[in-house]
């Protein structure tokens, strides 16, 4: 395989489409560290980096919505960003969030660049309700503004119709739509679109909090690829769910859905920001201490927490009665 050399490491030259196309294990979505003073811990978060690579996950997605975009500083940002471009050393792609208007969504792509990233996650605009065709000028001109591949991220202000993922298709760096919302028939309506009116591959992300929980509607449309937050965490259920997906081992599935997954689809709902909290203190339950939520986030009860590490253990045991 051809490489080349970014920040002294070799990558693949293979265009992140291709690296993505068929993921040998969940898209893991880092969460960020912070110090007990709230501030950035580096060398925690390069430990978490490091060990969901090592566990098994194809692709880092770094400073994206688990791992707090909106709460980092650029500073913050770009250091985050090429530390864990240092500590997958090639091994799997990293993706970078940029997000907020067009101007500072352009500037978090320049500084994911220089870090060394592979691709970016284009986040919401920040605040408005736009049309369809600002949203699609939007998107055109972050794309413009680096050599990195853009994943378009579909959810809250962001909605598009077939129409638009057309067009985002069409144009030169954006490769692919990860789906927040959960319409499905909008999303069969995309990929038919798209299909039918844009050559070649374009690839579709199941992007819902805890996608595993839905994954079965999505790989019906032909969306094989989720994002994975309970891979920070509990990565041997993740891999196992996403093993069982991969070799059609639905009575896994159904376990693991029954079990694990829909409770704590059900926990996660108790609290307003949960998709990220509850995340993380289930990697603190795992023995590395990533800090607290930044605000406007707030810590899971700990009620909840212990809840949550119930829910771990169950699953865990969901595990050992399959083997």
């Amino acid at each position: 395989m051809n490489a080349r050399v970014v920040l002294g490491r070799a990558v693949t030259s293979a265009p992140l489409a291709a690296r993505l196309q068929v993921p040998s294990g969940p898209l893991f979505f880092p969460v960020t560290a912070y110090g007990p003073d709230g501030s950035l811990d580096l060398d925690t978060y390069r430990a978490h980096v490091r060990g969901g690579v090592e566990a098994g996950a194809a692709a880092v997605f770094a400073c994206c919505g688990t791992g707090e975009f909106h709460a980092l500083t650029p500073e913050e940002f770009e250091a985050c960003v090429r530390a864990a471009v240092a500590e997958t050393a090639g091994r799997v792609p990293v993706v970078a969030g940029a997000g907020y208007g067009t101007a500072l969504a352009v500037r978090y792509a320049r500084l994911a660049e220089a870090a060394g990233a592979d691709g970016l996650l284009a986040m919401p605009p920040y605040l408005v309700v736009a049309a369809q065709e600002g949203l699609l000028r939007h998107y055109r001109e972050l794309a413009a503004a680096t050599s990195l591949p853009v994943i378009v991220y579909q959810r809250d202000n962001a909605v598009f119709t077939p129409e638009t993922v057309v067009g985002l298709a069409r144009t030169e760096g954006i490769v692919g739509l990860k789906d927040g919302l959960g319409d499905l028939d909008l999303m069969q309506r995309i990929v038919s679109a798209v299909r039918t009116e844009v050559p070649g591959d374009f690839l579709y992300f199941n992007g819902l909090p805890t996608a595993e929980q839905t994954q079965l509607a999505y790989r019906a449309l032909g969306v094989t690829l989720y994002s994975s937050a309970v891979f920070c965490f509990a990565p041997e259920i993740a891999l196992a769910f996403h093993r069982a997906l991969a070799t059609g081992d639905d009575t896994t599935v159904h376990r693991l859905l029954d079990g694990f997954y829909r409770p704590f689809v059900e926990l996660r709902a108790q609290g307003r920001g949960y998709a990220v909290a509850l995340v993380k203190a289930g990697v603190r339950l795992r023995g590395l201490d990533v800090g607290e939520v930044r605000p406007p986030l707030s810590e899971p009860s700990e009620d909840h927490v212990k809840q949550l590490a119930q829910l771990i253990e169950r699953g865990h045991a969901l595990l050992e009665e399959a083997r």
